[in-house]
C-alpha cells in the first residue's frame, strides 16, 4: 500500500512540475514579447523552470525505482498536453474578444 501511496505522489508531483515548467513558459513568452529585453527574461526562466524541474526529479528518484521515476515523467508529460490545451484556448478566446471589438 506504501508504494502505491509513493506512485500516486510521484504521478501528481510530475504533473505539478509540468504545469510549472510549461505554464511559466507560456508565462515568458507572453511577457518576453512586450519587454525591452526579452533575453533576460528566457535565460531568468529558463533557469528557475529547469532547476525546479532536475529538483523535483531528483526528490522523487531518491525512492531509487525506475517505475517511479517513469510515472513522475508521465505525469510531466500529460501537464504539457493539459497546459497547452489550455493556453490554446485562452489565445483562440482572446483572438475572439479581439476581432470582435474590431468588428464592432
Amino acid at each position: 500500500m506504501n508504494e502505491l501511496l509513493f506512485m500516486t505522489v510521484a504521478f501528481i508531483t510530475g504533473g505539478i512540475l509540468g504545469i510549472l515548467f510549461f505554464g511559466g513558459l507560456w508565462l515568458t513568452v507572453r511577457k518576453a514579447v512586450a519587454s525591452k529585453t526579452p533575453a533576460w527574461w528566457f535565460l531568468g526562466s529558463l533557469i528557475l523552470r529547469i532547476g525546479a524541474v532536475l529538483a523535483g526529479f531528483y526528490l522523487i528518484m531518491q525512492r531509487g525505482s525506475w517505475l517511479i521515476g517513469l510515472l513522475c515523467l508521465l505525469g510531466f508529460i500529460i501537464a504539457r498536453v493539459i497546459v497547452l490545451r489550455l493556453t490554446r484556448d485562452y489565445e483562440s478566446a482572446q483572438l475572439d474578444i479581439k476581432e470582435a471589438h474590431y468588428e464592432s
